[in-house]
């Protein structure tokens, strides 16, 4: 039999039975669509992340307690920290520049602004992290040196925050309390945007030392440092640790750079994304098993068809591609509506939800080509049962 009509007779018999057809074509449809968007997703959500990452600048390094091995995430421990302010000056001495290294504590606490209160996140910070993170300041000033050392208790609010707690009026020169209190609002940073629906702009910046004070603690979290240019961050990473072990050896530090930062995120998403892409598959599994069930059914439905066909001089070869040729087209006309409603579910997602969805190339072929594989898969064996049929026994089943 010719390809042709081999193409005819299978769509021939696809139409002669539409709703058996659609419902075997639906563990296909919903499998490709599936692990389109969830594809999508997590595509999405890298390029956000590395967007936001890369905003902060090429040449950051963030120093760190513990020791964060970037190529295998297991075997990496993170600790309590115990640098201290210190510290600062020992990285600034590495770096050259007194205002490309910035320390800083994070918290939460309660605040309240005249009758409004609301749980904010508290940035303890010194006078640097503006230059160093690439924070403008969008209204009055951020904190100086002298605020810093001299533990003032001022703050400068996220611009939701100064939002939320100051609606319509300049928070300039308010008070504000801040788990009991009293501070007074210096400056309004620039907005930032959200992050998966989670907006960045709800938190409050103090001097580093106030914090301190404020949340009973000595300790600092992080040191960010910002590099000269991004060719010399790797040697200078590895300056900053070595500056850190060499103060205290006793114990361990890690000097992170973006591109590790990104290394990590993709490891993570890229694990997450597969996961999930796996479990979006059973249903293609799922799918496979119904199309091979259904065209198990049409070989005993259609055996006589096939009796005739082979007393006619039909070769076994002619019809086990006749079959095949039925469970393919099942499948690929299930993967290219399941590729359409995938298409369109993924642009739906990155409208109207707080996931970012960007829809990769690739994920539309990979999903027409194992759409036509399983096709292939779960098609051979009735196929071939359908071509091993004894055409006198076929023409005597009733």
């Amino acid at each position: 039999m010719k390809g042709f009509e081999a193409f005819r007779v299978a769509l021939d018999a696809l139409r002669g039975n539409r709703l058996r057809s659609l419902l075997t074509m639906l563990g296909v449809i919903i499998g490709i669509a599936a692990v389109i968007v969830v594809v999508s997703i997590g595509s999405g959500a890298r390029q956000q992340i590395e967007q936001q990452v890369e905003g902060l600048g090429s040449n950051l390094i963030l120093v760190v307690q513990g020791e964060l091995d970037t190529g295998n995430l297991a075997s990496s421990a993170v600790s309590t920290s115990t640098m201290q302010l210190d510290d600062e000056e020992v990285l600034t001495d590495v770096v050259g520049d007194p205002e490309a290294v910035t320390a800083r504590i994070s918290s939460g606490a309660p605040v309240r602004a005249e009758s409004r209160e609301q749980f904010t996140t508290i940035q303890g910070a010194d006078q640097n992290l503006p230059n160093v993170l690439n924070r403008p300041v969008a209204e009055g000033q951020y904190f100086t040196s002298v605020d810093v050392d001299s533990r003032r208790r001022v703050a400068v609010l996220g611009s939701l925050t100064a939002d939320r707690l100051f609606p319509g009026a300049d928070p300039v020169g308010r008070q504000i309390t801040i788990s009991g209190t009293r501070f007074e609002v210096i400056g309004v940073l620039a907005e930032r945007g959200e992050s998966f629906g989670v907006t960045q702009d709800n938190e409050i910046h103090v001097p580093i030392t106030t914090a301190q004070r404020l949340f009973g603690i000595e300790r600092v979290d992080a040191f960010a440092v910002k590099a000269p240019s991004a060719d010399s961050v790797p040697d200078l990473s590895e300056q900053l640790w070595r500056a850190m072990k060499a103060e205290h050896p006793d114990q361990t530090y890690s000097a992170v750079t973006q591109t590790q930062v990104l290394g990590v995120v993709g490891q993570i998403l890229g694990l997450l994304t597969a996961v999930l892409a796996a479990i979006a598959g059973i249903s293609l599994l799922v799918g496979g098993v119904g199309v091979s069930n259904i065209m198990l059914v049409s070989v005993r439905e259609r055996t006589r068809e096939i009796g005739l066909r082979k007393a006619l001089g039909a070769r076994q070869r002619d019809v086990l591609v006749q079959f095949l040729v039925e469970a393919v087209l099942l499948t690929s006309v299930g993967g290219v509506i399941g590729i359409v409603v995938g298409v369109v579910g993924s642009i739906v997602v990155d409208q109207v939800s707080p996931l970012p969805a960007v829809i990769e190339w690739w994920s539309p072929v990979v999903a027409f080509a194992v759409s036509a594989a399983v096709g292939i898969f779960f098609g051979v064996f009735p196929a071939r049962r359908a071509g091993k049929l004894d055409p006198v026994v076929a023409l005597r089943t009733e």
